[in-house]
């Protein structure tokens, strides 16, 4: 292929064109880390709390076994909380000096990619509500909060240049301030998905390393006006979901892919590794700076929150332990290994050539090792199958780059219990996440920094019935369970978030989809009502 050229306003950037040979067969591709290919029965335990037991669904395969769990069953200081985002869950779209990002263009100038063709200009309001949200919090007996700041709410045109926003800095201020006051710590997210429309229109967001730059300042006045109370910072949620929904399959802002997929603009299988090269050095630029500028005098720590299924080999065969190793590696490696090792997975060079950019030595000394401690997002696990390398395969697009078919079920039979929508439920596949992370990369401090299931809306119910979800309690406590085993072995697990905290707007799936501990009543002036798993998880918290 010939050397990549992306040209985009103001803004030109190059991949090396030294790139390793894709040599033959398999065994040129194997990578550092072996994903087991071991299908051995394991043990599901029923979960009780100090307060009741928690009904378990069993998959075919497992035995019950019973094990009981609470704050206690963690290490002391272990941090339990909820999470949100600010797209999802603020609302106040064009209030308070907030200027367009690229999720307010994406859902006002595309409706037909929102599945119910909805938006977040009101979401579930919590800019004006915050503090009946801190209230519930402090009720459910959470002791931190993840959320994240809105750049366009902060920074006018995205930029230092263009000024900051007063009415920005006081809300987050009082949000902070409810929480600290209520005795709940903030984990605070600097970006979550939503570029400023300004930046994207300036120069491609995230396609130009411009915005390194400007992210910096971004992070810069975040950790000048918060960071006195804030210790707890992560700079960026899940790069593989922005880089792959908003560029590969563009369903996600900006809503950009090959045209064979629909998309005006786009290329599917060279723009997500542009993005990702460039959240990767913005993420380093912001870690650099806290570490250098802030972090001896205000005593906090900064990492980056990531996203992964585990992936278990389809069968014993050679190929789909490969495939289920390279499929880790495209998702969780993607980002791990330049943080940890300052390049990416070896397998990943070789499949994906010269689309892959390279860091300069200087670069990769800026990324290896900027992080205290690693976010860890899971939902659900799948089946990886090997797929030939070969012409005939050829992908085309980049989440096809891992050869490896992922499928959710084998002879029939799902990975795990389907929840209604894309969540398969096999808890096992935290702790192999966790053990994996923990053997591969040095043992890092871990916060799971998302963990949850949903259901489908279903606006038939009352909000007395839709607020009934065992199978959520199910879900979260099997997950703790499985949490604290990886603990037992050796793990270093810090804290654990539930996503999320209040139903709210699912990206591209609008409000068709219910993740939240807290029931929202969209129609009825957004009233919230606490789900039981929320009253199970305040049990558990007393425990």
């Amino acid at each position: 292929m010939a050397l990549l050229h992306v040209q985009l306003p103001n803004c030109t950037f190059n991949s090396s064109p030294k790139v390793p040979t894709l040599s033959k067969g398999w065994a040129s591709l194997r990578g550092k880390a072996k994903v087991p290919g071991n299908t051995r029965r394991r043990v599901l335990p029923v979960v009780r709390s100090a307060n009741g037991n928690v009904a378990v669904v069993e998959a075919p395969e497992e035995v019950p076994a019973q094990v009981t769990l609470g704050r206690s069953s963690f290490p002391p200081g272990f941090a339990f909380g909820v999470a949100s985002s600010a797209y999802q869950v603020e609302g106040a779209w064009n209030e308070g000096g907030r200027e367009p990002s690229i999720w307010d263009t994406f859902t006002h100038n595309q409706p037909d990619k929102i599945t119910d063709h909805s938006t977040g200009d009101i979401a579930t309001d919590s800019y004006h509500r915050y503090k009946e949200d801190v209230k519930i919090m402090k009720d459910m007996g959470v002791d931190s909060y993840r959320f994240s700041i809105s750049w366009s709410r902060i920074l006018r045109n995205g930029t230092l240049e263009g000024g900051i926003n007063p009415e920005g800095i006081k809300y987050y201020n009082d949000l902070i301030n409810e929480l600290i006051d209520n005795g709940i710590e903030p984990f605070v997210t600097l970006f979550h998905w939503d570029v400023p429309q300004a930046l994207e229109d300036a120069y491609g967001g995230f396609l130009c390393r411009n915005i390194v730059h400007d992210f910096k300042d971004f992070a810069n006045i975040c950790f000048e006006e918060f960071g006195d109370r804030v210790k707890h910072w992560i700079t960026l949620n899940e790069p593989w979901s922005f880089s792959s929904m908003g560029y590969s399959l563009g369903s996600h802002a900006p809503g950009r892919c090959s045209e064979f997929l629909g998309c005006p603009v786009g290329d599917s299988m060279t723009e997500p590794y542009i993005v990702a090269h460039n959240l990767l050095l913005a993420h380093a630029a912001a870690a650099r700076l806290y570490k250098e500028k802030f972090q001896a005098t205000q005593k906090g720590e900064i990492g980056i929150s990531l996203v992964s299924m585990w992936y278990k080999p389809y069968s014993n065969f050679y190929q789909d332990r490969e495939a289920a190793n390279r499929s880790i590696e495209f998702m969780l490696g993607w980002f791990m290994d330049p943080l940890v090792f300052g390049d990416y997975p070896f397998n990943m060079r070789a499949l994906v050539q010269e689309r892959l950019p390279y860091f300069t030595a200087e670069e990769s000394e800026m990324i290896k090792g900027s992080y205290d401690f690693i976010g860890i997002n899971y939902y659900t696990s799948r089946y990886a199958q090997g797929v030939p390398i070969s012409q005939e395969s050829s992908p085309s697009l980049s989440i096809q780059d891992s050869y490896a078919n992922q499928l959710d079920e084998k002879d029939g039979v799902p990975i795990g219990q389907l929840d209604g929508t894309w969540v398969y439920v096999y808890p096992y596949g935290v702790k192999d996440l966790l053990l994996y992370t923990k053997n591969r990369y040095n043992n890092p401090t871990i916060y799971i920094t998302e963990n949850g299931t949903c259901e489908l809306n279903d606006p038939e119910k009352t909000w007395k019935q839709a607020s009934y979800d065992p199978w959520r309690i199910n879900y979260l406590s099997l997950h703790l369970a499985q949490v604290r085993e990886a603990i037992q072995e050796g793990v270093d697990v810090k804290g654990y978030f539930a996503w999320a905290l209040t139903d709210n707007f699912e990206w591209n799936e609008g409000y068709t989809q219910r993740f939240g501990l807290v029931y929202i009543d969209y129609a009825h002036h957004l009233k919230r009502h606490p789900k039981i798993s929320s009253k199970w998880f305040a049990r558990f918290l007393e425990s």
